[in-house]
């Protein structure tokens, strides 16, 4: 049976991606919980996206 990939989750700009990690440390007072830890890693994975598909839209 084939591998069905997932659809490619549209990516948000590196600016929209940086100003919820700002609003991220903001809320939590500089202090990330173990789940606002979790949500941190995931927006730099998503940031680092977003980064790549700025340089290959520029390219």
């Amino acid at each position: 049976m084939p591998i069905t990939p997932s659809p490619a989750r549209p990516v948000r700009s590196p600016a929209a991606v940086n100003e919820d990690i700002r609003a991220l440390w903001e809320w939590s007072g500089n202090v990330l919980s173990p789940q606002g830890r979790r949500a941190y890693e995931r927006l730099l994975v998503e940031w680092a996206a977003a980064v790549r598909e700025d340089v290959v839209e520029a390219a």
